[in-house]
């Protein structure tokens, strides 16, 4: 998965920002299960992910106060 943009997290539902963060969240850990065995190829990717998770959580937030 590449790095979300903001204007595609703006745009979405959310069901479909719920969706997004746990799939982020089960990609970083197994990231993370590699990295413990030494087999992680590219751990930039673990901060791009957390970043991703954050956008979309504020998004989250965002909807939730704007439906409240």
């Amino acid at each position: 998965m590449k790095k979300t943009k903001r204007k595609e997290i703006q745009e979405k539902t959310l069901p479909e920002l719920l969706a997004d963060s746990r799939n982020l969240r089960q990609e970083i850990f197994n990231l993370r299960l590699q990295q413990a065995s030494a087999q992680l190829e590219k751990p930039a990717r673990l901060r791009t992910l957390r970043r991703d998770i954050a956008r979309i959580e504020t998004q989250i937030s965002a909807l939730r106060r704007k439906a409240a």
